[in-house]
């Protein structure tokens, strides 16, 4: 059995790490954390940001709720609070859908 390199994951994400995930600048990241009580990255000495991996995670709900689904900010928050747990099941099949899809584009590109 061939080795398998692990992932390795960081501790922590700088802010232009962050916002290079997501294809957004600082500034928004900023603000967004500003807007949603879910957003709590650490900072340093220096007052830079160091972004969680649950940071992250819950970064990528509200990208999914305003940038993927077009919600506004006050339509983001009221989801996130009335039912955070459901929308993040949704985020989940959603992905599982796109790596399917993956799949099967790759398998047919193969035929």
């Amino acid at each position: 059995m061939p080795y398998k390199e692990p992932k390795i994951e960081k501790i922590y994400y700088t802010i232009s790490e962050v916002a290079k995930m997501f294809n957004l600048n600082t500034s928004n990241i900023r603000f967004w954390e500003k807007e949603f009580d879910i957003l709590k990255p650490k900072k340093n000495a220096k007052g830079n940001r160091l972004f969680t991996k649950e940071d992250v995670d819950n970064l990528h709900i509200i990208y999914y709720l305003v940038k993927e689904k077009g919600m506004t900010l006050s339509g983001a928050k009221l989801k996130l609070k009335e039912n955070k747990d459901n929308t993040i099941k949704n985020i989940e099949i959603v992905r599982k859908l796109q790596a399917i899809k993956e799949e099967l584009m790759e398998f047919n590109n193969l035929l």
